[in-house]
C-alpha cells in the first residue's frame, strides 16, 4: 500500500453492513450478494481501514424509500416472501417480481440495507462531514418507481441524489456500468437538475435503452447524456471517449456533486458483460472523476464474477482513500477464490474492438452537439433547504471529533452537566407576568432587586383604606405633593383630613353626632416611603351632643386584650 503522489488527502467514508452477504437470489442466479463481504475482506486486510473511516448505515424506512417509489410498491416489497408468493400473484406480475427479480428471504432488508448506505453517504456529503463516500452495496440503477427491474428493487441511486439535492443546486450521475443506467434516467428525464451521463452497450442488449438521441424532454432537453457502444471496447478506446465527454459535461453542467456507478460488468470475463476492460482502466474512471476535487459519492452496480468484482472494488476504494494497493494479495477468508495468480489484478482479453476510431469520434461529437443547445448552467432559486428527521441534532453529532481511545467520551459527561444558562432565578421564572430583568450576579442590580436581606419590602403608596374600622376610603389623586426629599408622594395630612370628612358624614347620618378626629402628620419618611404616625396632640378630643369632651379613638386603642375587647363593643354600641 503507496499513497499516491501529489494528491491532497480527501476525507473518506466507507459503509458497509456485515449482513448484506447473508442473502441470496436462487442457484443459478448471476447476482452474488456475497462479492461485497469479499471486497470487504480484502479492504480490511490490506489495511485501508486506517485511511478511512468505517460505517454501517441504518437501513432504509419504507417512508424514505417512498420519496421515490410509490407507497403500493414499498409496501408490497415489505410483504412479500416465499411463503406467501402465491397470495400476490397479479402484484407479482404488476410489480415485474419473479423471473430476473425473484422473491427471496429478506428481498426488503437487503433492499433497505443497499437504499441505506447511499442515503448515508450523500447526507455526509452534504453536511460536509467527507469528501468521497463508498457503498458497495448500492448503485441498483434499474429499479422503476413501481417496478422492479435487472435484478434490482429500490434505487439506492434516486434516493442518494435526491438527498444531495437538498443541498446542492445540481447533481451530475456517471455511470460506468455495460447496462444502461435506465432508472435513474427515467427519474430525472424532464429536470434541469440533474444530468445523467451513461456510458453502456447498445443494441439487443438489456434493457435496450440509451440510444445517443435520448437527451431529455421538457425542461430536462439535453441533460441526459448517452453513450452507446459496441462490444470489446478496451482501455485505450474506452478512456479516448471518457475522459473528453467527462470533462465537457462537468465544465458546461458545474455540478455541486458527482454520483459515481462503478458497475464492474463492464470488466473483461464478466459473465454478463461484453466489454474487454481491465481492472486499472475501469478504476482510471474513477481516478478521473476524483480528481475534479468535487462531493464524490461511489456506488456499487453490476458484476457477475465475484473474484473480479472485489479486486476492482477494493482497488478503487484505496485510490479514493489516495493510496495505491500492492499487487500480491494478503490473506484473507476468501483467499481460495483468487488463484492461481493470488493478484490483484483483472487482464484484458484478446477479444476484438468493435469501436472504431470513425465510430468513437462520430459518438464524441454527438454528444458535444447535444451540449451546444445549452449556454450555461441551470439557475436554481433560492429556496429554503427541506428538512427531515435525521438533519436534528442527535446525541452523535460530536462522534467525528472523539478520541476512539478514551473509553468514555466528552459528549456524555457533558449530558450529565446542567448549563447555567438554563437556571432560573425562581421555580416561577415566567409565570404570571414575571419576567428575569436583571442577573443575579451583576452587582450593580442588587439595588433595583425586589428583595434585600430575604425580606420583601412594602410598597411605597400609602395604604388605600382608613386606619379606622369602616368602609375603605380610596386616595384623592390630587393631593399629592413633593416632599422635601424632593420623592413624589401623599399628603397625609389632606388624606387625614379626607379621612376625618367620610368618618363625620358617616356617623352623623347613622347617630346624628358629629365627631372629629385627630389629624395625622408625617414626622418623616422611612425607608422607601413608608409613613410612621405620630403620637395624637394632647388638646385633641372629640365632642359629643352633650358638648362633653372625651378622648380620640386613636388615643382609646388599647394594647391589652380585655380593654379591645371592651372598647370595640363600645364602639359597636356607638354605632
Amino acid at each position: 500500500m503507496e499513497p499516491i503522489l501529489g494528491e491532497a488527502k480527501r476525507r473518506v467514508c466507507y459503509f458497509f453492513d456485515s449482513d448484506i452477504g447473508n442473502y441470496h437470489y436462487g442457484p443459478g442466479h448471476p447476482m452474488k450478494p456475497t462479492r461485497i463481504r469479499m471486497c470487504h475482506s480484502l479492504i480490511m486486510n490490506y489495511g485501508l481501514y486506517k485511511k478511512m473511516e468505517i460505517f454501517r448505515a441504518k437501513p432504509a424506512t419504507k417512508r424514505e424509500m417512498s420519496q421515490f417509489h410509490t407507497d403500493e410498491y414499498v409496501d408490497f416489497l415489505h410483504r412479500i416472501n416465499p411463503d406467501n408468493a402465491q397470495q400476490f400473484a397479479k402484484e407479482q406480475v404488476k410489480y415485474n417480481v419473479g423471473d430476473d427479480c425473484p422473491i427471496f428471504d429478506g428481498l426488503f432488508e437487503y433492499s433497505s440495507i443497499s437504499a441505506g448506505g447511499s442515503m448515508e453517504g450523500a447526507a455526509r456529503l452534504s453536511r460536509d462531514k467527507c469528501d468521497i463516500a463508498v457503498n458497495w452495496a448500492g448503485g441498483l440503477h434499474h429499479a422503476k418507481k413501481a417496478e422492479a427491474s435487472g435484478f434490482c428493487y429500490v434505487n439506492d441511486i434516486v434516493l442518494g441524489i435526491l438527498e444531495l439535492l437538498r443541498y446542492h443546486q445540481r447533481v451530475l450521475y456517471i455511470d460506468i456500468d455495460v447496462h444502461h443506467g435506465d432508472g435513474v434516467e427515467e427519474a430525472f428525464y424532464t429536470t434541469d437538475r440533474v444530468m445523467t451521463c451513461s456510458f453502456h452497450k447498445y443494441g439487443e442488449f438489456f434493457p435496450g435503452t440509451g440510444e445517443v438521441r435520448d437527451n431529455g424532454i421538457g425542461k430536462g432537453k439535453g441533460y441526459a447524456v448517452n453513450v452507446p457502444l459496441r462490444d470489446g471496447i478496451n482501455d485505450e478506446n474506452y478512456q479516448s471517449i471518457f475522459q473528453p465527454v467527462i470533462k465537457r459535461v462537468i465544465e458546461w453542467y458545474q455540478p455541486g456533486a458527482i454520483v459515481l456507478q462503478c458497475g464492474s460488468d463492464s470488466l473483461s470475463g464478466d459473465r454478463l458483460g461484453s466489454f474487454n476492460l481491465s481492472m486499472r482502466g475501469h478504476a482510471a474512471c474513477v481516478q478521473y472523476v476524483k480528481s475534479f476535487h468535487l462531493p464524490l459519492l461511489l456506488l456499487g452496480g453490476g458484476g457477475y464474477t465475484v473474484k473480479s468484482v472485489s479486486r476492482t472494488w477494493a482497488y478503487e476504494t484505496g485510490l479514493a482513500a489516495g493510496v495505491e494497493l500492492q499487487k500480491n494479495i494478503p490473506n484473507n477468508e476468501y483467499w481460495e477464490y483468487y488463484g492461481p495468480t493470488y493478484e490483484l489484478d483483472v487482464r484484458a482479453s484478446n477479444m476484438t474492438d468493435q469501436n472504431t476510431p470513425e465510430y468513437l469520434q462520430k459518438v464524441t461529437e454527438s454528444v458535444f452537439e447535444v451540449l451546444r443547445d445549452k449556454n450555461a448552467a441551470p439557475s436554481v432559486p433560492l429556496q429554503d433547504v427541506p428538512k427531515l428527521r435525521h438533519d436534528d441534532e442527535d446525541d452523535n453529532e460530536l462522534e467525528d471529533t472523539e478520541d476512539k481511545d478514551v473509553r468514555r467520551p466528552l459528549r456524555l459527561w457533558d449530558k450529565e452537566k446542567q448549563n447555567e444558562n438554563s437556571l432560573s432565578d425562581s421555580e416561577d421564572e415566567g409565570t404570571g407576568g414575571r419576567r428575569h430583568r436583571q442577573s443575579h450576579k451583576d452587582p450593580a442590580s442588587k439595588s433595583h432587586s425586589p428583595k434585600e436581606n430575604g425580606k420583601r419590602k412594602r410598597s411605597k403608596t400609602p395604604p388605600t383604606t382608613s386606619v379606622l374600622d369602616g368602609p375603605p376610603h380610596p386616595i384623592n389623586p390630587q393631593s399629592s405633593t413633593t416632599t422635601r426629599n424632593g420623592n413624589s408622594g401623599v399628603d397625609v395630612g389632606q388624606w387625614a383630613q379626607s379621612v376625618q370628612h367620610s368618618e363625620s358624614s358617616a356617623t352623623t347620618a347613622a347617630t346624628g353626632r358629629s365627631t372629629s378626629t385627630t389629624a395625622l402628620t408625617a414626622r418623616d419618611r422611612i425607608g422607601n416611603g413608608d409613613i410612621e404616625m405620630a403620637e395624637p396632640d394632647s388638646n385633641t378630643n372629640t365632642t359629643n351632643t352633650n358638648g362633653t369632651a372625651t378622648q380620640s379613638p386613636i388615643n382609646r386603642i388599647s394594647h391589652n386584650p380585655s380593654e379591645q375587647a371592651e372598647q370595640s363593643r363600645e364602639r359597636t354600641g356607638a354605632l
